[in-house]
């Protein structure tokens, strides 16, 4: 029966994360991960310049690596928050245009690529060839008598 519980206690916790809309933006934010991932590596340098034996408030005002860092970590931090009080940035793949792009860049190579296809087009766009016979009216011109000459 434990098991039971903590299966359901768990599948609770996971149904609590979807709805959460700070870990969605994270699970689907890459600048915001970024972010946060610059912003912990900056703090984790930082911790480990200040907990070298000096006294913090020294440490602070000289260790001029250590001002970097926690600049870098608070600038970090900012980005952060921000791109999460703003709205999700949606990522624009081409839409419309791109994808009329791309259909006529496909017909032009099946076209020149295919001749069944090139004929069907030349067919709608001027009308089927129509098949004929070529059939003279006209007598072939007769040569002249061999041993009659000119005068």
């Amino acid at each position: 029966m434990a098991a039971k519980d903590s299966i359901g206690r768990a599948g609770e916790a996971a149904r609590k994360a979807q709805r959460n809309r700070y870990l969605q933006r994270l699970i689907e934010d890459e600048d915001l991960r970024g972010s946060l991932l610059s912003a912990y590596g900056a703090a984790r340098s930082a911790y480990g310049r200040m907990s070298n034996g000096k006294p913090a408030s020294r440490a602070i005002f000289e260790d001029k690596k250590l001002q970097r860092e926690l600049r870098e970590a608070a600038n970090a931090l900012r980005d952060a928050s921000s791109s999460l009080k703003e709205s999700p940035k949606r990522r624009r793949r081409g839409g419309l245009g791109r994808t009329l792009m791309l259909l006529m860049i496909a017909g032009a190579l099946a076209m020149v690529l295919s001749e069944g296809v090139r004929s069907k087009v030349l067919d709608l766009l001027f009308g089927a060839e129509e098949e004929f016979d070529y059939s003279s009216t006209t007598a072939p011109a007769q040569d002249a008598p061999v041993g009659a000459t000119a005068s």
